[in-house]
């Protein structure tokens, strides 16, 4: 979707379709009150008549409505204006961006954005308005392509702004990049979207980006630093593994890097702990930690922020074969920490423990992982917050603060040690799971080991990843948190 600006009155605009939001019983935003004058009160008329809803996410098409040079106009309902906060204004936006697609409106202007309330700056309000018009606008056609009857999503969209806006739409667009990167990868089936295609689209970026640096190692190459956790997984499969290594160079060489990690199981059939048919079907999406680390350093690479990111995908498939590890091995690790394994189907802290302990040679300023860690999440959050656990206060405030201003939301849950004794075993350092009680809190204590000498963060979208049912797909969540996060780093 391409995005532009545009400040001229809002009643002259030429345009398939001009978005503009309204409230229960507030007053009318500057381009609303435009319309209503134009038209001679024909949107105060039928707001009086309850025509238009007003209910959140409402959405209401006035055809040639008169006195304007939009073809139609979109009222979209925020819901009490006393309420009014910017998660409700994303839903809302959201709701607008949905209606625009399905109506196959190819090209509109936008000035939802221009309906103050007390959450939200301005500049807030125009990115939000546009990146959720963009999220709600992706339709995945790689292997379903599409069909005349099928929804066109929106092209172009022009905003209600000032010049002075410019950087706020530019970092919008970095931001939809990173959201449509990370869900379309995550939309892959596994059959396409392998380690080896993981490698492959990584290369892309480095050949649309001057300071971006790839390094891909091999099976051989991880087996001769001694990462026997992350190889352990791969055994089974015939795809095989790789870890890829992205630089990200915006600041100087002097200045330590935020390292992101993300969990690339391209396909989980949990291994011979073999998931059922049910849990199964939907294991292409295990590789979101991946694409979610990848869709924020594209974000960062669009936006060129003046920062230092390494990106490190651990790209496995966990498969059960003659070869496949089994429950009862004892893996040594790259830190050369030993790992009984209990549970072949809890493989994703064994590549992401290895994968943080490559970091370490980057001197990070802080190394955040990403995975669809454990089903223990989502029954602890369900599928609206991502589960984060920390070994740093001051990263973890960060984190949440960013996730909180883009509306991707995360919760805090606790590391305490008293967790850390159900990861005892008699037979190496640590096994690798808990047990029942606590699962989403004993899988970020397992990989708390392999990261007590940096300052890092687990982030658990398990319940955040991707959505099921009719509307079924990657959401690329948490590219929004970690790009702002990125952005807040850069200053």
């Amino acid at each position: 979707m391409k995005f532009s600006l545009d400040n001229k009155a809002v009643d002259q605009i030429a345009t398939p379709c001009l978005v503009i939001a309204v409230a229960d019983g507030g007053a009318l935003s500057p381009s609303a009150k435009a319309i209503d004058d134009a038209s001679g009160g024909k949107l105060t008329a039928l707001l009086d008549s309850k025509d238009i809803e007003t209910g959140i996410g409402k959405c209401t098409l006035l055809h040639q409505p008169g006195g304007i040079s939009a073809e139609r106009v979109l009222v979209t309902g925020l819901g009490k204006q006393d309420k009014l906060d910017l998660p409700r204004f994303d839903r809302a936006c959201l709701a607008a961006g949905k209606f625009l697609r399905d109506h196959s409106t190819t090209a509109c202007h936008v000035c939802l954005h221009d309906h103050e309330f007390a959450a939200a700056g301005a500049a807030d309000r125009l990115r939000q308005a546009a990146l959720a018009l963009h999220r709600a606008n992706y339709l995945y056609t790689v292997t379903k392509p599409r069909k005349d009857n099928r929804p066109a999503p929106v092209r172009e969209a022009s905003f209600q702004a000032e010049t002075d806006m410019q950087p706020v739409i530019e970092q919008a667009e970095g931001f939809a990049l990173g959201y449509q990167t990370s869900k379309l990868l995550g939309d892959l089936p596994p059959n396409i979207c392998t380690p080896a295609y993981l490698a492959q689209d990584a290369a892309s970026y480095r050949e649309l980006y001057e300071n971006v640096e790839l390094e891909v190692l091999e099976e051989d190459d991880m087996a001769e630093l001694g990462m026997d956790a992350l190889l352990g997984v791969s055994r089974g499969s015939s795809n095989a593994a790789k870890l890829i290594v992205l630089k990200y160079n915006g600041a100087a060489k002097d200045q330590r890097p935020v390292v992101l990690v993300g969990k690339g199981i391209t396909f989980d059939s949990g291994g011979l702990s073999l998931k059922s048919g049910e849990n199964m079907m939907q294991m292409k999406y295990d590789m979101c930690g991946a694409a979610g680390v990848l869709g924020a350093f594209v974000a960062c690479a669009k936006i060129q922020l003046k920062i230092n990111v390494v990106c490190l995908v651990a790209a496995v498939e966990n498969m059960p074969d003659g070869d496949a590890y089994r429950p009862g091995d004892v893996l040594t690790s790259m830190s050369g920490k030993s790992i009984e394994v209990l549970n072949t189907d809890a493989e994703g802290r064994l590549v992401l423990c290895d994968a943080i302990t490559y970091a370490e040679r980057f001197n990070p300023a802080f190394v955040i992982d990403v995975a669809t860690l454990t089903g223990a999440c989502v029954i602890a959050l369900g599928h609206h917050a991502s589960g984060l656990m920390s070994n740093d206060d001051e990263l973890a405030d960060a984190l949440l603060q960013a996730g909180d201003a883009i509306v991707d939301r995360a919760w805090r849950l606790p590391l305490w040690e008293e967790y850390q004794a159900q990861l005892d075993t008699n037979f190496a350092d640590m096994k690798n799971v808990g047990g029942m009680p606590a699962g989403v809190l004993t899988a970020g204590c397992f990989l708390s080991r392999f990261a007590e000498d940096l300052r890092w963060a687990q982030i658990d979208i398990a319940g955040s990843a991707w959505k099921w049912g009719s509307n079924e797909g990657a959401t690329g969540r948490p590219v929004g948190l970690l790009t702002q996060f990125l952005v807040d780093q850069a200053g």
